[in-house]
């Protein structure tokens, strides 16, 4: 399970911009709104959200449920390739075709940069250097290294790791639809790899409230699982609305690529690894007097966090540098 609470404020740093030009063959506009806030994001913001620390789990073949609410269930929905998805139409991509060694486009991306601990008490300084964060071989590439932390100061000294922290806030939102991202994630003790989602009016209404869905996290410690989360008012942190996915047959999730997504419509959030739905949430989940607050355009987020409360730190077993490679991610409206 997850909490992604973000400690007071923090600053927003452009990286270099460069368009990416893998555009998948189904088309649509692209839908952008206003500046929302942003809990682990925005100039200066405050509230936001990480994973904490999540209940008992109950395994049954490769689907494991945890923490509260959600309902599991078997395969379903359609693999996304670059043909298009059948009953949606792209709204908005990174292919992350940029030239190998280039920045993030920045007419899509803003970094975020700072070692707060960003409310989790994790050990990274999150940079807007190409170090941490370029496109390479077709890939947005998110590094966490030891390289370069020595020189910036983190919430406990010196900061003894540096990675990348995106987000797509005042840049492209969207109410409803299909959120997926094609990642080969990071491995080891105490990394913590996400790709979430913040309400937009996080700076008005704060976190929880501005509500958070979290389409994949892993922690290091946990190599087979996928965790999939929703945080609100009420039901965020140890709370939070969760179920967890093991891979089939012992396989390790950094091993490979694999489709994360949900698909969000009126009164529903359905999770998705690959091909198989394993968690279904609706407002009947949300607990007695609290309120359901998917209802408003959210923004994009991908992080490599290095230690916290939930991962652990990272320990002699991990090796540095760490990568996450990301495919692409990509926006759909319902057909």
């Amino acid at each position: 399970m997850t909490t992604r609470r973000i400690a007071a404020a923090f600053l927003l740093a452009a990286v270099t911009a460069c368009s990416s030009s893998k555009t998948p063959t189904s088309t649509g506009t692209t839908s952008t709104s206003g500046t929302g806030g942003d809990s682990p994001s925005s100039t200066a913001s405050t509230g936001g959200t990480t994973p904490g620390t999540g209940g008992a789990t109950t395994t049954s073949s490769s689907t494991t449920a945890s923490g509260t609410g959600g309902t599991t269930s078997g395969t379903g929905g359609a693999a996304a390739t670059d043909g298009g998805l059948a009953g949606w139409t792209l709204a908005w991509s990174d292919e992350f075709n940029g030239p190998d060694g280039s920045g993030i486009d920045t007419t899509k991306w803003a970094a975020q940069t700072g070692g707060t601990g960003w409310g989790n008490q994790e050990r990274e300084y999150y940079t807007s250097s190409l170090t941490n964060a370029q496109q390479s071989g077709g890939n947005l590439v998110i590094t966490a290294t030891t390289e370069g932390a020595a020189a910036q100061t983190c919430w406990y000294g010196q900061c003894e790791y540096t990675s990348a922290r995106l987000q797509t806030m005042g840049l492209f939102s969207q109410e409803y639809g299909r959120f997926e991202a094609r990642i080969k994630i990071p491995r080891g003790q105490g990394l913590w790899p996400a790709f979430w989602m913040l309400g937009n009016n996080i700076d008005t209404a704060s976190w929880p409230t501005c509500g958070e869905i979290d389409i994949m996290e892993n922690i290091g410690k946990e190599p087979g699982i996928v965790h999939g989360s929703m945080h609100g008012p009420g039901y965020s942190g140890g709370s939070a609305l969760t179920a967890a996915y093991t891979l089939p047959a012992g396989a390790v999730v950094a091993d490979d690529f694999h489709i994360f997504a949900v698909e969000w419509e009126t009164g529903v959030v359905r999770f998705y690894v690959d091909s198989t739905l394993y968690e279904t949430q609706t407002p009947a989940d949300v607990p007695a007097g609290d309120t359901w607050v998917y209802d408003q355009p959210f923004f994009l987020l991908l992080n490599v966090a290095v230690g916290g409360g939930w991962p652990g730190d990272p320990d002699a077993t991990t090796v540095f540098p760490q990568t996450m490679l990301v495919d692409y991610v990509r926006v759909y409206t319902k057909s």
